[in-house]
């Protein structure tokens, strides 16, 4: 909460997880690659919390780790890594917004 500062300033839970940098950045025209996006603006703490807590939560959380299994069963470890952090940081933002306590079976069933 002290890294995100006010949560109203993120009208949408998408501004949020951009800022968290946990949304693919896709530059493409035509299948070409174009530019390398803005990798300066959002916080970069804020990436490396959530991809710390996406490993513990993995390890430590029997949701959170079957989600994980399903993705990783679909396609790899590292998009598997980064759709589990990018669920915690959605989580994360309606927690902060809505004042409400964090429940792993709303969010990962």
């Amino acid at each position: 909460m002290l890294e995100t500062g006010a949560i109203k300033r993120f009208p949408k839970v998408g501004d949020y997880v951009s800022y968290c940098h946990k949304v693919p950045i896709k530059w493409t025209t035509n299948g070409k690659k174009k530019g390398k996006g803005n990798k300066k603006n959002g916080n970069r703490y804020l990436a490396w919390a959530f991809a710390e807590a996406a490993e513990f939560a993995r390890r430590y959380d029997k949701f959170a780790r079957s989600f994980y299994n399903r993705k990783m069963a679909k396609t790899n470890v590292a998009v598997a890594h980064i759709a589990l952090a990018h669920k915690l940081a959605r989580a994360s933002y309606f927690v902060m917004k809505d004042c409400v306590p964090f429940d792993p079976v709303k969010l990962l069933a």
